[in-house]
């Protein structure tokens, strides 16, 4: 934030002029004028720097209360597409009364950071639907997991994905097509086919969709949470997550 901005506000509030900030004209003053003006103006901020921060605070305060608003307008538009695709794999409580969506990536170190917060607020919460959207946006192994797990969801339905899901989630090591067999085999699946899948125009219609519906959301960061019309755009600690979760039960 520069003084310029927070400029017309400090005037008004400090008394400086004796009508509305706006009707200040500076350009009618002489140069005389001008320079004594703006002394008087640095020596009262100098002496009073609390004035021009709370300014900066009301006016940082407005433009969140904006883009939370913008954000619940996005929301609103695309709802369905958040909510209910009718292929993004949904987990928690199907029926809760509180539907929290995650754009995910299985690189990103906040989302993995994210992770086990998200299973405690569902487990001990048991009353929020969790919508898992892959979005792969750091690389080549991103991509390749998320092809992965949506594969797997693919041809082995929704307890297998869950399962690979959390495995990728605290996977630290490489992603590759070996890591990612052995990863299958582990869970007694056959690896050839889901390798093939991976490459195939259902799984990636899914990631397109995914891509396309960040893209409307304006949202290109992970992790990035949709918690009914809130969006919060990065990690966020469990106490946070319940204390919007209060918050949207309390409306």
């Amino acid at each position: 934030m520069t003084l310029r901005y927070a400029l017309p506000l400090m005037l008004s509030l400090a008394g400086f002029v004796t009508g509305p900030a706006a009707a200040l004209d500076l350009a009618a003053m002489s140069e005389a004028e001008r320079a004594a003006f703006r002394a008087e103006v640095r020596a009262y901020l100098l002496d009073n720097p609390e004035v021009l921060m709370e300014a900066i605070a009301v006016l940082e305060d407005r433009q969140r209360g904006a883009e939370a608003v913008a954000d619940q307008a996005m929301v609103q538009a695309n709802a369905g597409a958040l909510f209910d695709d009718g292929f993004s794999w949904v987990g928690g409580n199907p029926e809760g009364d509180i539907t929290m969506v995650e754009f995910m990536d299985y690189r990103c170190s906040y989302c993995k950071r994210a992770f086990p917060e998200v299973e405690d607020l569902l487990s001990a919460d048991g009353n929020i639907r969790f919508v898992v959207k892959e979005l792969p946006i750091l690389g080549p192994q991103s991509v390749m997991a998320a092809q992965f797990a949506v594969a797997v969801q693919q041809l082995h339905g929704e307890q297998a994905y869950k399962g690979v899901h959390d495995a990728l989630m605290q996977l630290q090591g490489e992603i590759n097509a070996q890591s990612l067999g052995r990863m299958a085999n582990g869970f007694g699946l056959d690896a050839a086919p889901i390798m093939a899948r991976m490459e195939g125009p259902e799984v990636a219609a899914v990631l397109e969709a995914n891509r396309a519906l960040a893209q409307m959301l304006q949202i290109s960061g992970t992790p990035t949470f949709v918690i009914e019309d809130q969006m919060v755009r990065g990690y966020v600690p469990l106490a946070q997550m319940e204390l919007i979760v209060a918050d949207l039960r309390g409306q």
